[in-house]
């Protein structure tokens, strides 16, 4: 079993209060949920800041180029969104 963890910073430029922000964020993590349903996704920290958040995402497969794979198409869909810039991203994997 292989896992993969994705871990993103964002930040959201126009934001100007923490409703605007989980509008957003809400959007963004619904949009992957669809298009990605085999990825569990949620933020992850940065809960108060209204420019700022941490999402984390992980994957869980029988094969680590698929988890590769499938945590860069979703990085990729962030970064092609337009909505949110990403800052910092880490990516983790861990076989069992």
């Amino acid at each position: 079993m292989v896992i993969g963890v994705l871990k993103i910073e964002l930040y959201m430029n126009g934001n100007r209060s923490l409703k605007e922000k989980r509008q957003v964020l809400r959007s963004l993590i619904q949009r992957i949920k669809s298009n990605f349903s085999n990825v569990s996704i949620s933020e992850v920290d940065s809960h108060n800041l209204w420019q700022r958040a941490t999402i984390g995402v992980s994957f869980i497969s029988n094969e680590t180029p698929y988890v590769n794979s499938t945590l860069d198409q979703v990085l990729r869909f962030i970064d092609s969104s337009g909505i949110v810039l990403i800052v910092a991203r880490e990516i983790e994997i861990f076989h069992f």
